[in-house]
């Protein structure tokens, strides 16, 4: 069967679990080859464990059995030296770049080192900086290329609606999160009009809670136990389930990458199970 993404080539960060992953298998499936990196270490702000290289070799196995190609590696969005070795060495390997998903991120919103100010930098240097360097390191190749393309911004519903009722829920990494994912969506916009006379469409996903490991983890479970009710009541979906899945999230990628979205730019889309109604 031939795939609707047969011939074209994505670019994700983050890959080697949770969202990422999801997002290079979905698109594999359908015939992609693929592109990516990930951290695989830990930010000491972060206080759940991170992904690993044996995270990232699983997703290389998982991709290959697609029968698609992979060069992915560890790396840091927060270097951009780092970013355009990974690309260099993809473009040399299957000569072209159709998608980009800025999906690599940290959540240090509780813990113990939450409430510094470097759990705020640490929020602003991936989550925003690293959507920046993302899309200043690929957009040249989409642009000089000619056949248009698609970036599509992993944001959160924590950019849509506030995340703090009570002082119980303050923390300089929760704002930190929050701000740098509501600035992804100005980012967003500015790159789809910039791109948008080359067909190059940016468009931001928001996800209510994703079951990934950077929900399921004792981190979470210890601030679901002991929030006030009210602060809990900031991540309740309409739709009774507690989370969707990394496969509901790069459905929406694999749509945003397809050309049947070809004039979808500039957008939102929320895929939150109705927690923008609660």
């Amino acid at each position: 069967m031939v795939g609707r993404f047969d011939g074209k080539v994505a670019f994700i960060t983050g890959l080697a679990r949770g969202q990422g992953r999801a997002h290079a298998l979905r698109l594999a499936s359908e015939g992609a080859d693929i592109i990516g990196l990930d951290l695989c270490d830990q930010i000491e702000t972060v206080d759940y464990p991170m992904s690993t290289p044996s995270d990232l070799d699983e997703t290389i196995k998982l991709v290959e059995g697609h029968d698609r190609k992979i060069i992915a590696v560890r790396g840091d969005v927060r270097n951009r030296e780092s970013l355009r070795a990974v690309l260099d060495e993809g473009l040399a390997a299957f000569g072209r770049l159709d998608f980009v998903v800025a999906n690599a991120g940290v959540m240090p919103v509780w813990g113990s080192e939450s409430n510094t100010m470097q759990a705020w930098q640490d929020c602003l240097d991936v989550l925003l900086t690293g959507v920046l360097n993302t899309v200043e390191t690929v957009y040249p190749t989409l642009v000089e290329q000619g056949d248009g393309g698609s970036i599509v911004i992993t944001g959160s519903m924590a950019a849509v609606k506030p995340q703090m009722r009570t002082f119980g829920a303050h923390s300089l990494g929760l704002l930190g999160y929050s701000a740098a994912k509501a600035a992804l969506v100005n980012v967003a916009q500015n790159y789809a009009s910039l791109l948008a006379y080359h067909r190059i469409r940016v468009n931001v996903v928001h996800p209510t809670g994703v079951n990934t490991p950077m929900i399921d983890n004792e981190m979470v479970r210890d601030r679901f136990a002991t929030a006030d009710p009210q602060d809990i009541a900031t991540l309740v979906n309409a739709i009774p389930v507690n989370a969707v899945d990394p496969e509901d999230i790069a459905n929406a990628v694999a749509w945003l990458c397809s050309d049947e979205s070809r004039f979808y730019t500039g957008s939102e889309m929320r895929i939150d199970a109705g927690a923008n109604l609660r």
